[in-house]
């Protein structure tokens, strides 16, 4: 899978390639980084609304080929290195998304499968990380 990341993108058209590739995974993007194995603040999350423009650290535009064998840390770090976007994948359990916090050296395809095997049955609404924070 190649995302192909133009100025005029915006942040949902590129999370939606992606949950298309990987169903039970998603990538949301945050104002600043974290660190390896750590996780990002609710409300640090980036309006899907905007463009890559408006929200990248630095004036880019390419590509990021997004293979099943990449991991997690591999992901993130090539959308930060390459673009100034500061990303976190998520993966379903149940109905809630997951931020991959202790399993970023795991693969997307690996992700992705603990996600497919996780699922809930249930055709309920999954809770969005925006709602995790309420949860707790």
């Amino acid at each position: 899978m190649i995302i192909i990341i133009q100025k005029d993108k915006k942040i949902s058209d590129i999370q939606k390639e992606f949950h298309k590739r990987f169903p039970h995974l998603k990538i949301e993007f945050y104002k600043s980084p974290h660190s390896e194995f750590e996780g990002s603040a609710v409300d640090n999350i980036l309006d899907t609304e905007l463009t890559i423009e408006q929200a990248q650290k630095r004036n880019a535009s390419g590509t990021i080929k997004i293979e099943g064998l990449m991991t997690v840390a591999e992901l993130e770090q090539a959308f930060a290195e390459t673009f100034g976007l500061c990303v976190q994948v998520f993966r379903q359990s149940g109905q809630i998304w997951l931020q991959t916090t202790a399993s970023d050296s795991w693969t997307l395809a690996e992700q992705n499968q603990k996600g497919f095997d996780h699922r809930d049955p249930s055709p309920e609404t999954i809770i969005d990380a925006k709602d995790l924070q309420d949860l707790e």
